[in-house]
């Protein structure tokens, strides 16, 4: 058994700067940390079996607690021993610099004296190689760990230990004293003298208290902002592309075969972001999203991938790493996504551009990759696509009826801001939304009047929600009514909410329940003008959340246990619009 074996999902805490991001453990372990950034290897990998750890753990029986500070990633570990309570308040410090991370933690004796193990043993990624000896400096210790540099400073009585790059330490602090630990990851030669501790809070306290809004606003605005530091935190401040999680091969389901590498960017999971921000207002975030999304619309037009790492690039495929795994699942990095076509890309970017220009925050660039997805969709959607589950290609309704969404929504008048649509090519998209919807009726209405999965599935599908909630088909559109009735009888369990079904099984044996199904049904009910009932949806769904405030994609009803890639960035973005929409009066 390791040092720190892993946890339940839901124990696990992030630090993140929009470049990187470490998942940290109860007994102050960091579990997982890709190095300098999120598509790297990983530094720290116990979280999957692999090596390298960095811990700050009280020396003997404790119990483990802690919280966020308000408005940002900075947490503070917590822990009750027999003598006392120990703090440890930690971050990855901003500004953020894409090629060094800066990992703050500071130590603090709350009350009774604190004997801590610290403990620092870099990984070699995902297979052998080799980290060298450390080396005292007059600065503190240097390591090297494959091409990486590590500096790391006010750990002065630590010492090598048996194993190669190992330091060990252990610290006994008075009441009220505190002690400062700080590490540094780069990619490049140590440039200067190690940072200072005290002004790297500073810096990092600041730059939260800049980069989170107030969001008093919106229905929660405590869990409204720390979705939205979450966004941020995932959201890299160089390029604007937001990953979907920070970590690869959780499973969402043990032994099954479903875990997946989500350190990339989803155009999709960055729209959904781009127009949950916007419900709430003109945010910085939302100009992120519409910047990455315009550079890879500019860069490739209808070749639009699905997904693309965080500086823009192709995503590796996927392929098997010699790791343990998180139990349940085996070690998946990369991803197939690249070979997959998925029309609906093209309309969650015209949602996301008609989002922005309504608070007049398209660009000339945003203006001309508007023109592009729109041409994409007119020459495209005959073809079948992946859809948003990324199935077997398929006619999918839901692709279809968001790109029709999209394109009425951008052609409305005044949707492009300052330099409206043409008139002539406003007439052409809302014609061509009116074909869209046509053929999708001829084709994928189920008899009752519902809407069905393909022309071929004759199934509901919870994503069929999402189109009328973005405003077409209209929310009182009998298709719509029907479909979301379907929905709410076929599709739920009490107040969990799941995809869609794969089989004769019980919903609950088949796979998890789908967080963000959870919130979609909250916006359907609210915009049926069923204020109880989105409420319950609401309320019920950010239930789901782990100790420290992160979802991840499903959740196990049964085991109570939180399943696949964490945090899952498309959960908090719509927690975030449901926050906004569902605190103005529902539709009369």
């Amino acid at each position: 058994m390791t040092a720190f074996p892993p946890w339940s999902l839901r124990e696990y805490a992030l630090l993140a700067d929009g470049e990187r991001g470490a998942l940290v453990g109860p007994c102050g372990e960091v579990a997982w940390l890709c190095a300098p950034r999120w598509d790297d290897e990983p530094l720290f990998a116990g979280l999957i079996g692999g090596s390298g750890v960095y811990a700050v753990t009280p020396v003997g029986r404790f119990v483990p607690g802690g919280a966020y500070e308000e408005g940002g990633l900075v947490r503070r570990s917590r822990w009750v021993t027999g003598s006392g309570v120990v703090e440890c308040r930690e971050a990855l410090a901003l500004p953020a610099d894409p090629h060094r991370l800066v990992l703050l933690r500071r130590l603090t004796a709350d009350y009774g004296p604190a004997r801590l193990r610290v403990v620092l043993e870099p990984g070699t990624g995902f297979g052998p190689g080799r980290v060298r000896a450390p080396r005292r400096t007059a600065h503190g210790w240097t390591l090297r760990a494959g091409r990486l540099r590590l500096r790391w400073t006010g750990a002065d009585t630590a010492r090598p230990g048996p194993a190669a790059g190992r330091l060990a330490a252990e610290v006994v602090l008075e009441p009220g004293e505190r002690l400062d630990l700080v590490l540094e990851v780069s990619d490049r030669r140590p440039d200067g003298p190690p940072p200072d501790p005290e002004r790297c809070w500073r810096a990092t306290e600041r730059a939260w208290r800049e980069a989170v809004p107030e969001l008093g606003h919106t229905l929660d605005g405590r869990d409204a902002r720390f979705s939205y530091a979450v966004l941020r935190g995932l959201t890299s401040p160089a390029t604007g592309g937001m990953v979907a999680a920070a970590t690869t091969s959780l499973p969402e389901r043990a032994e099954a075969g479903r875990n997946y590498d989500y350190r990339y960017v989803w155009i999709r999971d960055q729209c959904l972001a781009g127009q949950g921000v916007a419900a709430c207002g003109p945010y910085p975030l939302l100009d992120e999203a519409v910047r990455f999304t315009t550079a890879r619309l500019t860069e490739h037009g209808p070749q639009l991938s699905p997904a693309y790492t965080v500086s823009g690039g192709r995503v590796p495929d996927q392929h098997t790493v010699d790791l343990p795994g998180y139990p349940g699942g085996h070690d998946q990095v990369g991803n197939r996504i690249s070979r997959q076509f998925q029309l609906d890309v093209f309309g969650e970017a015209l949602l996301l551009f008609a989002a922005a220009a309504r608070h007049d925050r398209l660009d000339p660039d945003a203006r001309a990759a508007v023109r592009t997805a729109a041409d994409a969709i007119a020459r495209r959607w005959r073809r079948p696509d992946a859809g948003i589950w990324e199935l077997e290609d398929r006619a999918w309704t839901h692709s279809r009826l968001v790109c029709a969404a999209g394109l009425r929504a951008i052609a409305r008048p005044r949707a492009a801001g300052p330099a409206d649509v043409p008139d002539g090519l406003a007439a052409d998209w809302s014609a061509l939304a009116d074909r869209l919807l046509a053929h999708t009726s001829r084709h994928a209405l189920h008899p009752s009047g519902r809407w069905q999965r393909s022309p071929t599935d004759p199934a509901p599908d919870l994503a069929l929600l999402l189109p009328p909630v973005r405003g077409f088909p209209a929310p009182d559109d009998p298709r719509t009514v029907a479909t979301l009735r379907a929905c709410r009888e076929q599709l739920t369990v009490g107040h969990v909410a799941y995809r869609f079904r794969h089989d004769e099984r019980p919903l609950a044996e088949a796979e998890g329940a789908f967080v963000l199904c959870g919130f979609l049904l909250a916006l359907a009910e609210h915009q049926q003008g069923h204020a109880v009932e989105a409420a319950r949806w609401f309320e019920t769904t950010r239930g789901l959340c782990g100790s420290a405030g992160l979802f991840s994609e499903e959740y196990d009803l049964a085991q109570r246990q939180q399943r696949g890639n964490l945090p899952q960035a498309f959960v908090h973005a719509v927690l975030l619009e449901c926050a906004a929409r569902l605190a103005t009066p529902a539709p009369g």
